[in-house]
């Protein structure tokens, strides 16, 4: 890319950066007919979008030399690698390639469920069972190793049926001993209990939470554009919206470890996509999701062909019609175009959902008998608000992703000056309206201290493992205090009201920043880059205590809490006070103006003053403080908590570690103000690493100290505090205290606020704290 910048005339740059979306389509085309002339890029477009060059591409070779290697592991007692290597194996092995007369796909599903099964891993054995069934449905050793699966999870109904199928199939006199010798065990054991078909075990639940009956409207508003308001009131943890992606794909540095369609953590049994081996996915059904359904081309040639008693054939009806169910799914089929070339490989992720999205746009217009246009999501977009460099870029990611398309859709996507200005646009609005999708991570386990080193507070912290558009989310407006709570089950978005809102208010949520996580100033900052507006909402327009102590300094007058702002912080401050500088009272935010007093007197004074923020004054009783003394106490005492930070993310500290991080404690505290974040933080960090060391005690007074702080920035309610509560709720169960109790349900509170019935399925560890309390 930045070769093909470099080649581009200044004329043409000073064009472009002076574009606007009416003549857009004139610098479109004249950088498409310039690249055109140049060989370079003609050659990027071909390593990217042809076959012959990808780096994806199935292969027998490699699948067959994983395989040996898997074969090898497991020989030497390795399960773990053998694990890995089958693995491989299945992303790079060809579909339709037999060996010794067996599909190779199937054999190395077979191969890896016996690795899963010596892990312990019985339903994921029994799944790669299934997988090769689907395949070769006469596989005598994939439904032999199906009834070991089952026999190891007590399924014995259906591990008899299993093996005597297997017994059916088996050719060689010694397979039949060893089934024959399985069967004689469990009938032996007389433990034939009655249970399901396991197949129907293997597909995940739904968990349903009724959308309420609430009237929203899309409006126009002033300062803020199109949003969303309720007709209604809306009653606190209310479900409002729940939406399907327009189109959405799995976050770079996650491609390796969650499901390319549903973002779901990946399982030991991974299913790669059955085309190429870049993508990868939790099950069949994702698989078939993401890709379309293929037909199964080997079962015609490996049918069943054994005479099985009645019972056994219906046995055996019921096993594959359940594995068979993909079949009629609905199938978003995103990932096809993608397999076997490089560009959804090489280019930015924004850039590969974008061309999702042409994609999609151009399968619909297809199927209804529509001309092929490129898909205008009737959002809004901040192309006239890009630098120079930003629009040069948007014109080049544009060009080569049409460029790659059209390889593989030829005049459906045409290469011309309109289209491509589309595709620009396209891309601008993906940047302003798309969202993360997040999932919760429990870093940490809960469980019963066994020794000093393995007592461990359960942390919960955000991943962002993919990206997606939603066309009705995307109209719900930002505010830096929210009053509806985004999250995500699988693809799906889910909105619930966090507070009673009234008849007509605005429903708005975080675009990421919000009042406690970020000063005003570093929020602001944020907005403005990634999404091209100033913010104007209460936490930045109105005086609340978290903007004013959250990088505060300390009062040199130990008497006194008020707070002591720098220049950066001070000047965001002046502005929201400056509108009622006349004589007029103070407005403040919904954190009680006694708060704000507290901490910051002079604002609350109604003597007509112009409230003038001094920086480096006490904005109570005017005390002064050296600012750059106080900076470099604090940045010697960040560089020894940062240590910290990093030794107990490694596993490797030790107790000098610790006792030098307590002192540089004591020096934030000497110089920054107590609701400080940066002292919350500190406590936080030197709680894990007392509960590593079986200090529970002073763990649970670092991390009391810590919520305390954050309780001041963030409120009482908001979720951060639930997750901080699961730490010391986790510690206080391990010394056995019966203010867990308490804690218990305060979480209980706020989670059930924020995710409704839905938080088991989002926290499945919180299950294990409370069933301990």
């Amino acid at each position: 890319m930045e070769k093909l910048k470099s080649a581009i005339s200044q004329t043409l740059i000073l064009s472009i950066s002076q574009s606007n979306p009416q003549n857009l389509h004139n610098t479109c085309s004249s950088l498409h007919e310039f690249f055109n002339q140049l060989p370079q890029f003609h050659q990027m477009i071909e390593d990217l979008a042809h076959t012959n060059t990808s780096l994806c591409h199935k292969n027998e070779e490699s699948a067959l030399e994983f395989k040996l290697k898997g074969n090898n592991c497991f020989s030497n007692g390795d399960n773990s690698n053998a694990l890995r290597f089958y693995t491989q194996a299945l992303r790079v092995a060809p579909r339709d390639v037999d060996v010794m007369g067996k599909n190779l796909v199937a054999t190395l599903y077979v191969n890896r469920a016996v690795v899963l099964q010596k892990m312990g891993l019985f339903l994921e054995s029994l799944r790669d069972c299934n997988r090769a069934l689907a395949i070769c449905r006469s596989y005598s050793k994939a439904w032999y190793r199906r009834g070991k699966a089952n026999t190891s999870m007590q399924n014995y109904n259906d591990a008899v049926c299993d093996l005597k199928v297997s017994l059916c199939m088996e050719h060689s006199l010694s397979g039949k001993r060893q089934i024959e010798g399985e069967l004689k065990l469990i009938l032996g054991q007389n433990n034939s209990e009655d249970f399901p078909p396991n197949v129907i075990k293997c597909k995940e639940s739904d968990i349903h939470d009724q959308l309420q009956d609430i009237q929203l409207q899309c409006v126009e508003t002033e300062t803020k554009g199109r949003g969303m308001v309720s007709l209604t009131d809306i009653p606190q943890a209310t479900l409002l919206h729940a939406e399907e992606p327009y189109a959405a794909i799995v976050s770079k540095n996650c491609r390796e470890t969650h499901c390319h369609f549903c973002f779901n953590e990946l399982p030991a049994d991974i299913v790669p996509c059955s085309s190429c081996s870049m993508a990868l996915y939790c099950s069949q059904l994702c698989q078939i999701r993401a890709r379309g359904q293929d037909r199964q081309f080997h079962t015609k040639k490996h049918d069943i062909g054994f005479n099985l008693s009645s019972d056994l054939e219906n046995y055996v009806a019921s096993v594959t019609k359940a594995i068979d169910d993909g079949v009629n799914i609905k199938q978003h089929a995103e990932h096809k175009h993608e397999c076997g070339v490089n560009w959804p490989i090489a280019l930015p992720a924004v850039i590969v959902l974008a061309g999702r999205v042409i994609v999609k746009s151009i399968e619909q217009n297809k199927r209804f008998g529509e001309s092929s246009t490129i898909v205008n999501l009737e959002l809004c977009h901040n192309y006239l608000q890009l630098d120079p460099e930003a629009k040069l870029e948007l014109h080049i990611s544009s060009i080569v992703l049409m460029k790659c398309l059209h390889r593989c859709y030829g005049s459906d996507i045409p290469l011309t000056g309109d289209t491509i200005s589309q595709c620009v646009l396209l891309l601008s609005q993906i940047k302003v309206n798309s969202m993360a999708i997040v999932r919760m991570r429990s870093a940490d386990s809960i469980g019963p201290p066994s020794s000093a080193g393995n007592n461990t507070t359960s942390t919960v912290e955000q991943v962002r493992v993919g990206q997606a558009i939603y066309l009705a989310g995307s109209l719900y407006n930002h505010s830096c205090q929210p009053n509806i709570h985004t999250y995500f089950l699988s693809r799906t978005l889910y909105i619930r009201a966090i507070g009673f809102v009234t008849a007509g208010h605005p429903l708005e949520l975080s675009y990421g920043p919000q009042v406690g996580q970020w000063s005003c100033n570093n929020r602001q900052s944020s907005l403005k880059e990634q999404y091209a507006f100033v913010c104007s909402c209460t936490g930045c327009s109105q005086i609340n205590l978290s903007d004013l102590v959250i990088n505060s300094f300390r009062c040199t007058n130990k008497n006194c809490l008020g707070v002591i702002l720098d220049s950066s912080v001070a000047d965001y401050e002046q502005q929201k006070i400056n509108p009622f500088s006349r004589g007029l009272p103070l407005q403040v935010g919904r954190v009680q103006r006694d708060e704000v007093k507290k901490v910051a007197s002079f604002l609350c004074e109604e003597t007509g003053s112009t409230h003038r923020i001094k920086p480096g004054f006490c904005l109570s009783c005017g005390a002064f403080r050296d600012l750059e003394g106080s900076n470099a106490v604090v940045k010697k005492a960040e560089i020894c908590i940062g240590r910290l930070e990093g030794l107990l993310d490694s596993g490797e500290w030790h107790n000098a570690t610790l006792s030098n991080a307590l002192r540089s404690l004591d020096l934030l505290k000497s110089a920054l103000h107590p609701y400080n974040k940066k002292v919350a933080e500190a406590e936080d960090y030197i709680a894990q690493a007392f509960c590593l060391n079986g200090e529970l005690q002073r763990s649970r007074d670092h991390c009391q100290a810590s919520i305390k702080i954050l309780e001041k920035l963030y409120g009482d309610d908001n979720i951060v505090i639930g997750n901080e509560m699961v730490k010391l709720a986790s510690t206080q169960l391990f010394l056995g205290e019966h203010t867990v109790e308490e804690s218990r349900n305060r979480i209980s509170l706020i989670f059930s606020r924020h995710y409704g019935s839905h938080v088991d399925a989002i926290f499945p560890h919180l299950q294990f704290l409370y069933r301990s309390v």
